[in-house]
């Protein structure tokens, strides 16, 4: 993925009249669309540099004050996506690092600048309806790899204005290395 572009909306309808108008701007894929809450929908974008930006403008114009925040990252790192879709690898687990944030896009953001960081784990980034238009990013690796990783996340998400909580767990217990993920394997309960 060349281009991952974002835009977050506080409602479905405005989200879908800018969904139209962004991708009549400029020969952008969908990569995905998602109602995070009953009334926020989340758009995925890719494509080229020019033609993202050009989507995203256009997203922003026809959604106006629906929108909540959004995002344009260049050469995303190959760990958000699988931990997106809760598909992430197992690493080392010394540490664990969670970062909450008020929206979908500061936690993407966050993702990328932490697994860009330091040698750590993207376990998770949830970002459904379960937690209300928030996401749970949750980062495994050695304590000074996770604390790396957890200021460079916070330090975006707090940029954004978008920081609820954040925390790092030395040597977490392993009795709760099943739960660390919203859906854990079945192997392990």
């Amino acid at each position: 993925m060349e281009i991952l572009g974002v835009q977050e909306f506080s409602d479905t309808a405005k989200g879908i009249e800018a969904l139209d108008a962004m991708v009549k701007a400029a020969p952008v894929e969908i990569v995905d669309v998602r109602t995070i809450t009953p009334a926020r929908l989340v758009i995925f974008i890719t494509g080229d540099v020019a033609s993202v930006e050009a989507s995203l403008v256009a997203g922003r114009l026809a959604g106006a004050t629906g929108v909540v925040d959004e995002l344009c990252i260049a050469n995303l790192h190959a760990q958000v996506m699988p931990a997106m879709t809760g598909d992430p690898q197992e690493g080392e687990w010394d540490a664990l690092g969670i970062v909450e944030s008020s929206s979908i896009t500061a936690g993407i953001e966050a993702a990328d600048r932490a697994a860009k960081r330091a040698e750590v784990r993207l376990v998770e980034l949830r970002i459904d309806s379960h937690l209300g238009g928030r996401s749970a990013l949750k980062i495994v690796g050695r304590l000074e790899d996770v604390e790396a990783s957890m200021a460079a996340a916070v330090s975006a998400v707090e940029a954004r204005g978008r920081l609820v909580r954040s925390v790092v767990i030395p040597r977490p217990h392993p009795d709760i290395r099943p739960f660390y993920r919203a859906t854990p394997d079945k192997e392990t309960r």
